[in-house]
């Protein structure tokens, strides 16, 4: 089958899960076509089956912005003219799907058209009224639309009201990558490389910075644990809320507990020498970033927003707190990095949940099951 993939291909979930979608699907024989405007940051291997098309939007004096909706929809279009596609697979609703359908009719194939949803084209763009239409539009043109989680499927129909069904295929992570391998050796060498004492616990959080994500709810429940626990905090990425950040820890007096390690290429590594995860977000459509820590061995503290219940089974896989209550997220740190037995147990118990409920291979089989159903009709 011939596939095309189009997504924004920078450090988010959505470009995330499109590429590693795509290498999955080009190992199992499938031609698969990225068509973005430039390359996907995952997509590091060399393999027959996969071509990149990427086009340059360039800045015209006669638009206020430049145009990537249509310099896009141009390049989809071709592609799927000259390489004769049998779907294309629009990962978001705004733009993508929209630029999918354009190309459909630039092109003049009968091309199916798989739209993936997954979170800010609904829950930030869906509150926008002026767009509200245009991604109902998308949903609907679309052949088949999915969501990566039921929370988002429901937030979907609460906000923008589509007449179409709408599947949740859940994220996944490439075990290969994400995985306890080699986690004693790679704690051990992190945290003589910033300092922290063997036996000292590490939690970790990694984002973009933004707002959204409460990153001061994590340092203020992290300054309760602190004084029971002897832990370090370890804030990956970087971002808006950088600098006020800081400044809260500094007013907190714990520059010596939390370690702003910045952007890392590397983030894997970060995971393996935690031993708790915690993602507070005010939304979040799934938390793949969650997933990815929870499997190389990092036990959970999540909030109640969108999708992350979906991801952790509270007190069995992990604790999930209210959103913006971070008393509650300290007794929760506090409870799990207390008991070593616990822990122990709480972390078999979480891996075994992703094994049998977001392993990539039943992921990828779900997709490309959906994917042979459009060319069947």
């Amino acid at each position: 089958m011939k596939i095309g993939i189009t997504c924004y291909p920078g450090v988010g979930g959505s470009g995330i899960i499109a590429t590693e979608l795509g290498i999955q699907m080009a190992k199992r024989g499938h031609q698969v076509h990225f068509i973005t405007s430039k390359m996907p940051f995952r997509l590091t291997i060399d393999h027959p089956n996969i071509y990149v098309h990427q086009t340059d939007v360039n800045s015209y004096s006669v638009f206020q912005y430049p145009p990537y909706d249509i310099t896009i929809s141009s390049k989809i279009a071709e592609v799927i003219k000259y390489y004769d596609l049998d779907v294309i697979h629009m990962h978001y609703a705004v733009p993508h799907a929209v630029c999918g359908i354009l190309a459909k009719q630039m092109s003049g194939s009968d091309v199916k058209i798989m739209t993936t949803l997954h979170g800010t084209d609904i829950t930030v763009l869906g509150h926008d009224m002026t767009l509200t239409s245009a991604i109902k539009f998308g949903i609907e043109s679309s052949d088949i639309t999915t969501s990566v989680s039921n929370s988002l499927k429901d937030d979907t129909y609460r906000l923008i009201s589509p007449d179409k069904e709408i599947t949740t295929v859940h994220n996944f992570i490439d075990e290969n990558k994400f995985n306890m391998s080699d986690k004693e050796d790679t704690a051990a060498e992190l945290k003589e490389r910033y300092g922290i004492d063997e036996h000292t616990k590490v939690i970790m959080h990694t984002s973009n910075f933004r707002a959204i994500k409460r990153i001061e709810d994590i340092i203020r429940a992290f300054n309760i644990a602190a004084s029971e626990i002897d832990a370090v905090l370890v804030l990956v990425g970087d971002g808006p809320e950088m600098n006020r950040m800081r400044q809260l820890v500094t007013d907190l007096g714990l520059t010596d507990r939390v370690i702003f390690a910045g952007q890392q290429s590397d983030v894997v590594r970060f995971y393996k020498m935690s031993d708790c995860f915690m993602l507070l977000s005010e939304q979040e459509s799934f938390g793949l970033a969650l997933l990815e820590a929870m499997n190389c061995g990092a036990v959970p503290i999540g909030s109640t927003a969108g999708g992350i219940s979906e991801v952790i089974q509270h007190g069995e896989t992990g604790y999930i707190a209210e959103i913006g209550n971070y008393e509650q997220a300290a007794s929760y740190i506090m409870t799990l990095l207390g008991d070593d037995k616990k822990y122990k147990t709480m972390q078999q118990s979480m891996l075994s949940e992703i094994e049998s409920r977001f392993k990539s291979e039943s992921i990828i089989d779900q997709y490309e099951d959906l994917y042979f159903s459009l060319k069947e009709e």
